[in-house]
């Protein structure tokens, strides 16, 4: 495995995939693409979907490469075509439905914390048994780390329903993990 100096050479990488370099592109996308798959699977329940979006996401790097101005993390711009692009396909696939916009108070950040021995994997598959809407909004917030204003924006809601899906999505996560430690520990 080739270990690559963080900053340094992204620029130099940068500058041979815009030349057309097949394979810088490949360096770049062999360095990328494990972190890229997993940002994408996050959103996508099939990991062979989440692949492809994750293909499509790196076309669009590719693509798009220009639009980098060298301001800001490069793995964070990718990032971002990666979320994009999940977003899309969910959009394109009708898997995103935002029902019932009721508003709830500013309390949607008191959901209890509940400790749990699940491994990554296991959240994960918690994760995809909530509704498309929910996960989406939660995987916004809580993993990227986007405001409730962005997600609106991104996801083409009102703040409210940015807030009400992840409340709900806490909800129903708090009570997935519950039932999943009673099963762990023999306790029905």
């Amino acid at each position: 495995m080739k270990v690559i100096s963080l900053h340094k050479n992204y620029v130099s990488l940068i500058k041979k995939v815009r030349k057309g370099n097949r394979k810088a592109q490949h360096e770049m996308f062999e360095l990328f693409s494990p972190k890229m798959l997993s940002v994408c699977r996050q959103y996508v329940k099939s990991n062979d979907v989440a692949e492809e979006v994750m293909l499509n996401g790196f076309l669009k790097v590719f693509t798009h490469l220009d639009s980098f101005k060298s301001e800001g993390s490069f793995e964070g711009w990718i990032r971002r075509i990666m979320v994009n692009e999940s977003i899309t396909y969910l959009r394109s696939e009708k898997k995103i439905h935002f029902k019932d916009e009721a508003a709830i108070d500013n309390s949607v950040e008191h959901v209890a914390y509940i400790e749990t021995a699940l491994e990554v994997n296991e959240i994960q598959k918690l994760m995809d048994r909530l509704p498309d809407g929910y996960k989406t909004v939660f995987v916004l917030y809580a993993v990227e780390g986007y405001k409730h204003s962005e997600i609106g924006e991104l996801l083409q809601i009102s703040e409210s329903t940015s807030k009400s899906q992840l409340f709900k999505a806490r909800k129903m996560l708090q009570s997935l993990v519950t039932n999943e430690n009673k099963i762990s520990y023999g306790t029905h």
